[in-house]
């Protein structure tokens, strides 16, 4: 919101790395009102069962609205067991075109161990060329470092837990305290 009664929420750093035939979804746990952190122990990452088959999403932006959508995209990988990225094109149509959906201000990275996309408002499923994929406040941060890291020994999970850190260091709106999620196919 851009109201200035409002200060507006920041303090989201989710990151996803696929490698080795393993993908971690990492997100911190602070949560802040302007310049005030209000939590540093927020669980942004979550692992979705839907009838034995998990997804793991991670969200940027409002709880509210990001639960939301989280609900959303259980019902959508109902209706289409199994396919992740149809449930995830599903979820961004509705996003796109539906008014009270329109309003939602989050962003999700989510992942079956195979697929690794992004979905957005703006109706976008994007897969990251890269294998590593951010959003938040301190994703470009943890975008870059993980970007940096691929190249090097380290597995999907030590890749993701570095760049956050990298991230945590540069972003005052992102802290230290880690939710990670780890799925393969």
């Amino acid at each position: 919101m851009a109201n200035q009664e409002f200060p507006g929420w920041h303090g989201t750093t989710i990151i996803g790395v696929r490698k080795g035939g393993e993908v971690v979804i990492a997100g911190d746990g602070q949560v802040s009102v302007g310049q005030t952190v209000m939590k540093g122990t927020a669980r942004k990452v979550r692992r979705l069962s839907i009838g034995g088959y998990d997804v793991v999403a991670g969200f940027a932006g409002s709880t509210a609205d990001a639960f939301t959508l989280l609900e959303r995209l259980e019902k959508k990988l109902e209706a289409t067991p199994g396919q992740l990225q149809r449930a995830s094109v599903e979820l961004a149509k509705d996003w796109r075109t539906d008014k009270y959906l329109q309003k939602l201000e989050a962003m999700l990275i989510v992942t079956d161990g195979s697929d690794l996309l992004v979905i957005t408002g703006a109706g976008d499923v994007l897969e990251p060329e890269h294998d590593v994929t951010a959003i938040g406040s301190g994703g470009n941060f943890a975008l870059a470092a993980g970007r940096a890291l691929m190249d090097s020994d380290h597995d999907a999970e030590a890749i993701a837990r570095r760049a956050m850190a990298i991230a945590s260091d540069i972003c005052v709106y992102t802290n230290g305290n880690l939710t990670v999620e780890k799925i393969s196919k």
